[in-house]
């Protein structure tokens, strides 16, 4: 019994300790050193997001870190379901570890993007159905209205209900339920630019080095 309850632990450890590593590989500031286009925290709001990477006028850069940001969070679930022959739990654990690594990333004193497309790559991967509809929701809110945070917070706002509409697994249910508040903690700036009419639209051109902005995903 001893040695179950231990090897339990250990799956744990692994999980939770290798998700958040995973989650805290920095590929908005890995992009720009390799692109050629300099320091990512030194561009727009100094955040490692795709859409602070966006600013730098990369387009290129930009989707290269979305990619890898929602792929370090797919990933992540993947390889714990893999090492646990499917267990919704542990993979919903891995994914959570994964996003908060990504927030809160150790390489860079816990300062790291938003969250949002790594909120997208682990539902994709821990419920396609869900990870499908919060991707429509953002697309449309962005098509309609050009804000990439508001497209993130309605998405991130709607997900707990897209996982009970489509009969996600219980551990997916309770990650939607935890990731939502979370992004939207990450996005209080916007929040308050957003009711003060004052956050910038998806494609208002380059941005300079000043006061801090924090849209980023």
């Amino acid at each position: 019994m001893d040695s179950l309850v231990g090897a339990v632990w250990l799956t744990l450890g692994v999980v939770v300790v290798g998700g958040y590593l995973l989650g805290s590989i920095p590929f908005g500031m890995i992009a720009m050193r390799l692109g050629g286009a300099g320091d990512i925290r030194a561009i727009g709001s100094g955040n490692i997001g795709a859409t602070n990477v966006l600013r730098s006028g990369r387009k290129d850069l930009a989707l290269i870190t979305f990619l890898g940001d929602a792929g370090k969070g797919a990933a992540a679930v993947l390889l714990a379901r893999w090492l646990t022959n499917g267990s919704d739990a542990i993979g919903a654990l891995a994914g959570g570890a994964a996003f908060v690594g990504h927030i809160f990333p150790v390489w860079l004193k816990f300062k790291g993007g938003k969250g949002v497309s790594t909120f997208f790559g682990v539902l994709f991967a821990a419920a396609l159905p869900v990870g499908a509809l919060a991707a429509l929701t953002w697309l449309a809110m962005a098509f309609l209205f050009r804000f990439s945070s508001l497209a993130a917070l309605t998405a991130a706002a709607l997900a707990p209900m897209f996982a009970f509409a489509t009969d996600a697994p219980y551990p997916v249910m309770l990650l939607t339920v935890v990731m939502a508040p979370i992004v939207f903690f990450t996005h209080l700036d916007n929040i308050r630019r957003l009711l003060r009419g004052e956050e910038p639209r998806i494609g208002a051109g380059k941005a300079a080095p000043p006061p801090p902005l924090s849209e980023d995903v």
